[in-house]
């Protein structure tokens, strides 16, 4: 198996963000010679068919994935398992299978029972996104300069990931691989806590009853901004990565309520010096993410898409 990143024929299942921004890079890019969707809903598959985006828009998963050399579930964690096993006999012998969830134990453990000896199994995590869900929201500039993190299981053929790879970088991004463990407790502390704070900061905004919603709306500063763009996420996709990956987000949440307590203490105190320690340190983590290009004041919409490298 060659390490170029084209196959014939891609099926994704699930359109969303994700979805419908791999099926517009990928046909920018001509990796993918066919491509072949469905969605559960039959207003969203109708509503990829009128956009044109995706070769054919067919009824199942099954049908998706007839004869599909990649196979990309880009569905809710909790649906990857269930899915995998409608799938599993209509696959093709030889295809690589892959999903794009945020967790990826859960992945390994729910899908790889259920899949044939005869195809490739290298789940993969996307690491980008914005609050928009559905088949409108997917742009082809999504992954440039983000991360694309493959979790393979012990024992999958090297030629298979190296494909994946291929087509990830194709589609811009910069690959990573690592065991799914590593990945569920990184990501626990960059990803899941993060916008578990940010439905908790929301949340906590919505409730206080000696502010009305108008004047929450009115008078948000940046950082209220910024939660509420998180907090707007698919609340479905985020319901099941937290159930999926409990073990680390609690472990993370637990660490962070230590250093929130610490802080507590030095507002309390009024002890300056500790808050202008730790904000200097966290400051520093910003221009650090900055410097290596995983953000800038550009929109991640309108970036310049990368030139295909040839096999």
């Amino acid at each position: 198996m060659s390490g170029s990143g084209r196959f014939e024929r891609v099926a994704l299942i699930g359109f969303g963000l994700i979805g419908g921004s791999i099926a517009r890079a990928a046909k920018l890019q001509g990796v993918a010679g066919e491509i072949v969707t469905t969605a559960r809903s039959e207003k969203t598959r109708a509503r990829v068919t009128e956009l044109g985006i995706v070769d054919r828009v067919v009824a199942s998963n099954a049908e998706a994935v007839k004869d599909a050399d990649l196979v990309i579930l880009c569905i809710p964690v909790g649906a990857c398992g269930p899915v995998a096993a409608e799938i599993a006999p209509h696959l093709k012998p030889g295809a690589v299978v892959s999903d794009v969830g945020s967790v990826k134990g859960a992945i390994v453990r729910d899908m790889a029972p259920h899949l044939p000896a005869h195809v490739h199994f290298v789940p993969a995590h996307p690491v980008a996104g914005t609050e928009n869900s559905g088949p409108d929201s997917g742009f082809a500039e999504l992954f440039i300069n983000r991360w694309c993190i493959l979790t393979p299981p012990d024992g999958v053929d090297t030629g298979a990931i190296d494909r994946l790879r291929a087509f990830w970088a194709a589609l811009g991004a910069k690959v990573e691989i690592m065991t799914p463990d590593h990945h569920d407790r990184v990501l626990a502390i960059t990803s899941h806590l993060p916008h578990l704070i940010a439905y908790t900061i929301v949340g906590t905004a919505d409730e206080l009853a000696q502010v009305t919603e108008s004047e929450v709306i009115k008078f948000s500063a940046g950082g209220f901004r910024d939660f509420t763009r998180i907090a707007a996420s698919d609340p479905t996709m985020w319901r099941d990565i937290f159930l999926s990956n409990k073990d680390a987000v609690l472990d993370m949440l637990g660490t962070f309520t230590e250093d929130l307590s610490k802080l507590t203490r030095a507002i309390r105190r009024g002890d300056g010096e500790a808050l202008f320690d730790h904000f200097t340190r966290t400051r520093a983590i910003r221009r650090g993410i900055v410097d290596i290009g995983q953000d800038s004041a550009a929109p991640d919409f309108g970036r310049p898409l990368p030139q295909l490298k040839k096999p």
